[in-house]
């Protein structure tokens, strides 16, 4: 695999791995505040910064009841009615040209998740460098077709998905014509425990889909996605906002611009540190030889005098001998006059 294209990048092994602020709701249903968290990523170092775009409409129905209301004690959003959630959360689609024009002047890709084929036809009109599918879509076929058809990457959360899932949906996409997918492993709870994260899963998605894999991780900490980086993620996607103490509706499991830039660092020194297997000394790692230990002349001795352990040492610095001949050379002569603190060489060994 050559990784696949991402507006002016590539996503793949050969490239440092790919950050992405999800900005999702944390706008806190203010254009300003969420000009500021583009300007926060940018800052930070994230490669991207991503919006999710829909409204309360294309989402759900506007029903107070039953299924459409939220009955989770452990939830963020217990008691909360679907249709009143993505009406706070939602990003109104007149921001989006500001947003993606900000995120232009600063030099980071911008794109989003859409919802529907309405979202997709409308966010054609900002040029974005790939769409992502949200977990909660994966099995939204038409949806996913409707962003491959654009003939652009199509990034796919996998949460909750079976193996047979994320293969109708990779094959949905590549058939429709998308430049690339890429899947990110997801645990779809908010926010997620380090221990329902099973990173493990990412090589071996990769072996058995074909693709570039990544992480959208929705735990606290940066701890998670930069093990996924030393297991083969090339995508990483975290929640991001101002302060957590701002509130909204992902703040509690989202970054702040400290921490995103300890991500960015931290992730990309992961990757550089994978490397290839090998073993013997680097290129780098040479001039270290030295201070390996070694056989020394540890007294002035003459001419014919016998090595014992009182004349002959293993120390620091690694000129001489190798210490496994240490044993092998008591008992013998050596050669010449020679004075204490010389290393010992077979030339001077009789």
């Amino acid at each position: 695999m050559n990784g696949v294209p991402f507006g002016r990048r590539r996503i793949g092994l050969d490239a440092e791995p790919l950050v992405i602020a999800e900005m999702s709701g944390n706008h806190n249903r203010s254009l300003d505040r969420a000009l500021e968290i583009v300007e926060a990523a940018a800052a930070a170092g994230a490669h991207a910064i991503k919006l999710q775009t829909y409204t309360p409409d294309t989402m759900t129905l506007d029903v107070r009841a039953g299924d459409f209301v939220i009955d989770d004690a452990n939830s963020l959003w217990n008691g909360r009615s679907l249709y009143d959630l993505y009406a706070e959360a939602q990003t109104p689609w007149e921001w989006h040209e500001p947003i993606f024009r900000r995120a232009r002047d600063l030099g980071i890709e911008c794109l989003s998740s859409p919802f529907d084929a309405s979202a997709v036809e409308f966010l054609e009109r900002f040029d974005p460098p790939a769409y992502k599918i949200a977990s909660f879509e994966i099995t939204d076929l038409r949806l996913i077709e409707a962003a491959a058809r654009t003939g652009r990457t199509v990034i796919l959360s996998t949460g909750m998905a079976t193996a047979a899932e994320i293969d109708d949906a990779r094959r949905t996409a590549l058939e429709a014509g998308a430049a690339g997918v890429v899947l990110l492993k997801c645990t779809s709870t908010y926010p997620a425990s380090p221990r329902n994260s099973n990173i493990a899963t990412i090589p071996n998605m990769r072996g058995a889909f074909g693709c570039e894999v990544g992480i959208s991780d929705h735990t606290a900490g940066i701890g998670v996605s930069v093990a996924a980086v030393a297991l083969g993620a090339s995508v990483i996607e975290k929640h991001f906002t101002l302060r957590r103490a701002d509130g909204g509706v992902d703040a509690a499991f989202s970054l702040e611009p400290a921490e995103l830039r300890s991500l960015v660092d931290e992730s990309k020194r992961a990757w550089e540190a994978i490397g290839a297997v090998g073993y013997g000394p680097l290129p780098a790692e040479k001039r270290s030889l030295q201070f390996r230990r070694s056989v020394y002349v540890a007294r002035d001795m003459r001419a014919g005098e016998t090595f014992d352990r009182d004349n002959l040492r293993v120390v620091r610095p690694g000129h001489g001998l190798e210490p496994r001949f240490y044993d092998l050379v008591l008992g013998r002569r050596i050669a010449a006059d020679t004075r204490k603190g010389t290393p010992l060489a077979w030339d001077l060994v009789t």
